[in-house]
């Protein structure tokens, strides 16, 4: 979002931030955010309130106590509910005031079919300002005009605060007090409007946040003595937070909210040392080097050990020293400790003053058990649809979805981004049941639909993994004829194999049903889609029948709640899903050759019917065509385009490199070659911004995926470019999702991999606060603009949430290709 800021207000502000102290009390600094010793507050830095991220914020101690302070038309907004447009944000250094321009409505929102808002008929204007007073800030809201009558008693000042902090801590409002509970339990009311809505747990006109604890204790007074309510936003939404609201009165316009806020400040209060390590460990030859993140007011230092564990409990320290100084990044100074010299195989904890890690291990083994095979043999399996899958006692879920799938609604704006135009695309009609849709896929994410660019993705990567590697690991039993699944009991088949049909008998059925690939398949209702749990609970799994009545409530037998499948145009994602069948084919051979057949046979249809046109988006399928049929044809369309393929090395270098030693063309290889010595140097030069060694610019989601899946096409650059490539930036990678990253929380982001990991995820098991072992969450998240955060929280997706395709598939192939560079030399 665009700021005001000229040359002489910076010049102003960074003067004024370095005169201030925090003794002084809250001041406005240099990042355009209040700060009074560890208490930052922020306004409209970001804006994702469906993330729990805009607005006022506040930063107490190294926790995010609380976001979204904001005008909402709901008491305890969801995630489909009307947000207003963020318009310039200014900072005015001589009042040390920051203020941002609002409006509702919002009508961008739609964002072409994601997630569409329906917004009521209220338009107006407010600014948002914070500023601070003695070690408090005032929060005002400002109207360019007073509210229709009838919005009265609606719309308010809504303030979050994090619940995961809160449970048993208490709260006191004037009179009233009370403990932040574990579940919701206030009483549901009709509003005004005959919506439900949760009764407030408290009202007054001062709360107090946390009074037992220094590091939390946070009041909140309203100056205009309209009073303030404290509500429990899970109440109406399983991942709402605990919410305090002011209502606009009537008339109100200058100073329409006028909050004063106090977060406890712990004088000379410091965020405490963090190592940063790979929570698995370490292969001997492999460059080791730990990170240690320290509070930017840290100025002192201490030497660091690493202690090989014994027997008897006392540790040997092998190797001693003072880290080296590497540099601030974000709001942190960090330190590296390299210990790659340190080869003996063992178990080892790093220890910095009074800081140790979880212990790790140093060992040639160190990728071959418990580190991608959780992933094959749980996450995939338990992702898996149209299947009953059981883990000895457990049920991970019954068979769902077996009523696969009707056409979609045409001329459709539907939720998480699917649509459908003014066509099918297809011979049938809406609402009319398409055959052999319930069969295969894995449910894409934390939720249950499935995108045909994921499910391609998967297929892609394992393919991959299983022809580089010949990983032949069996411990899954798959029945596709009745549909159930077995985890922990062996086959006699390679379980690389049996996802990567599982993956085609969706890909390919759909094609063969609907003469093209879906878009996706997703269930009709947001009451659907937001189930929580078994996934055999969300449709009754038998077939609709529309001659019978259409207004069966969706939950009752016999309801219209089969999911939809969308088509759609889209030439690009349509060669994305071919180059999937066209590797496919490969390993189907033998396996199931029936569907190797129909892969290649689809893959081909695809290429002819794009024949000349998208050469960019034709490059994948062309690689993996040839590489598939050794076809002169598709090396012939590789070096027609040499130049374009050489200008994009960096996004298709990991690709065209496989096609080194099949195209014999000398002008071919030397453009390659020169293009991607220029983008090793780039990657050089990125890697240098920040002690993690990879190329990393953190965002509002976490930046788990991307990094793996830069460690993933490395491997293929280290492996057709040896002289050019190093295998260090690829295992850095490794490093970094394996626990290596900035912030307090060095979680592994692999749920039950290495000494500690992300045991409370956003699986469809998130509201049990538990985790699929295998899964790779997000990760660490940026809280704009240097606070990074990984919270130990089931509901945000940015942070914690699992996904299908190169989520998955990048990091098993990672791990695998590590242990084979590793261990080949």
């Amino acid at each position: 979002m665009k700021k005001l800021i000229h040359g002489l207000f910076c010049l102003s502000l960074v003067s004024f931030a370095h005169a201030q102290s925090p003794q002084q009390g809250m001041h406005l600094n240099s990042q355009e955010y209040l700060e009074y010793e560890g208490v930052n507050v922020m306004l409209a830095h970001d804006f994702y309130p469906e993330g729990h991220q805009g607005g006022v914020g506040v930063i107490m101690q190294g926790q995010r106590v609380a976001t979204n302070g904001d005008l909402r038309l709901e008491p305890t907004p969801g995630q489909w509910q009307p947000i207003p447009k963020v318009g310039k944000r200014v900072v005015d250094a001589s009042k040390q005031e920051i203020s941002v321009r609002m409006q509702y409505p919002d009508s961008s929102i739609d964002r072409k079919g994601f997630n569409p808002v329906i917004y009521p008929d209220l338009h107006f204007t407010y600014n948002i300002r914070v500023l601070p007073v003695g070690k408090s800030f005032e929060i005002i809201v400002d109207l360019d005009k007073p509210l229709p009558d009838e919005w009265i008693g609606k719309v308010g000042f809504n303030f979050e605060l994090f619940p995961g902090i809160l449970f048993g801590k208490s709260y006191l409002m004037d009179k009233q007090f009370g403990i932040f509970p574990r579940q919701a339990n206030d009483a549901m009311y009709k509003d005004a409007d005959g919506n439900w809505q949760e009764s407030a747990m408290a009202k007054g006109n001062k709360l107090t946040v946390a009074p037992e604890s220094d590091l939390q204790r946070m009041t909140i007074e309203n100056k205009n003595g309209n009073g303030l309510m404290l509500i429990d936003g899970r109440g109406k939404h399983s991942n709402g937070w605990f919410v305090v609201r002011s209502l606009v009165a009537a008339g109100a316009t200058k100073n329409a909210i006028r909050w004063l806020v106090t977060p406890h400040a712990v004088d000379g209060w410091k965020s405490d040392p963090v190592i940063q390590v790979s929570q698995v460990g370490y292969h001997p030859r492999q460059q080791k080097i730990a990170v240690i993140e320290l509070d930017q007011n840290d100025s002192a230092r201490s030497s660091v050990s690493l202690v090989r564990l014994g027997e008897n409990g006392n540790g040997e320290t092998v190797l001693s020293n003072v880290p080296n100084e590497w540099g601030k990044f974000l709001r942190y100074r960090y330190l590296q400790f390299d210990f790659s010299k340190v080869q003996e195989p063992g178990m080892y904890v790093i220890r910095y003053g009074r800081i140790q890690t979880e212990p790790f291990q140093i060992g040639t083994d160190v990728y071959k058990q418990d580190v991608w095979q959780p992933t094959l043999e749980y996450f995939l399996p338990v992702q898996m649809c149209h299947m009953k899958v059981n883990d000895r006692y457990r049920v991970w879920h019954g068979w769902c979805h077996m009523d696969d799938a009707r056409m979609a609604p045409i001329d459709s704006n539907h939720f998480d981004g699917y649509i459908q135009g003014h066509s099918t695309l297809t011979t049938f009609k809406s609402g009319q049941t398409v055959p052999g849709l319930n069969r295969g896929a894995w449910h894409d994410a934390g939720d249950f639909d499935l995108r045909v660019e994921s499910q391609a993705e998967t297929v892609l990567g394992l393919v991959l993994a299983y022809e580089e590697f010949g990983v032949k690991y069996d411990n899954t039993s798959v029945d596709q004829f009745n549909q159930v699944v077995e985890i922990g009991v062996p086959d006699g088949k390679p379980d690389i194999l049996e996802q990567v049909e599982h993956g085609l008998l969706s890909i390919v059925g759909s094609y063969k049903s609907l003469g093209r690939f879906y878009r996706g398949i997703i269930e009709p209702s947001i009451r659907q889609y937001t189930v929580l749990g078994d996934a055999a609970n969300i449709t009754d799994n038998k077939y609709f029948d529309s001659s019978k009545s259409k207004t069966t409530a969706i939950g009752l037998p016999g309801a219209p709640d089969d999911r939809w499948v969308f088509t759609e145009d889209n030439p690009g994602r349509a060669l994305e899903a071919a180059a999937a069948l066209a590797a496919a084919s490969r390993v189907m051979k033998g396996y199931n050759d029936t569907l190797s057949k129909q892969c290649l046979a689809i893959a081909e249809e695809v290429w002819n019917n794009t024949k000349e046109k998208f050469p960019m988006q034709r490059v994948g399928l062309a690689v993996e065509l040839l590489t598939t049929t050794k076809d002169k044809k598709y090396a012939d369309f590789l070096v027609a385009n040499t130049s374009m393929l050489a200008s994009h090395i960096e996004r298709i270098g990991w690709v065209v490199s496989r096609t080194m030693h099949l195209i014999d063309d000398t002008n071919y290889k030397q453009q390659i070659t020169d293009a991607v010595k220029k983008y090793y140097a780039s990657i050089q030069q990125a890697g240098k911004k920040t002690p993690y060694g990879v190329p990393y610019e953190p965002n509002i989601w976490g930046a788990g995926w991307g990094i793996q899946n830069f460690g993933f096409r490395q491997y293929f650059l280290i492996a057709n470019f040896p002289e050019i490539f190093p295998d260090n930036y690829m295992l850095d990678a490794l490093n970094f999702v394996l626990g290596c990253h900035p912030g307090s929380n060095t979680s592994s982001f692999v749920s039950g991999v290495g000494s500690r990991s992300m045991i409370t995820a956003y699986g469809f098991n998130r509201a049990d606060w538990s985790y699929i072992p295998g899964g790779i969450a997000s990760g660490t998240a940026l809280i704009r603009p240097d606070f990074p955060e990984l919270l130990n929280w089931p509901f945000l997706w940015q942070q914690g949430e699992y996904v299908l395709g190169g989520g998955t598939t990048d990091y098993l192939f990672l791990v695998l290709a590590a242990d084979h560079l590793l261990n080949k030399k």
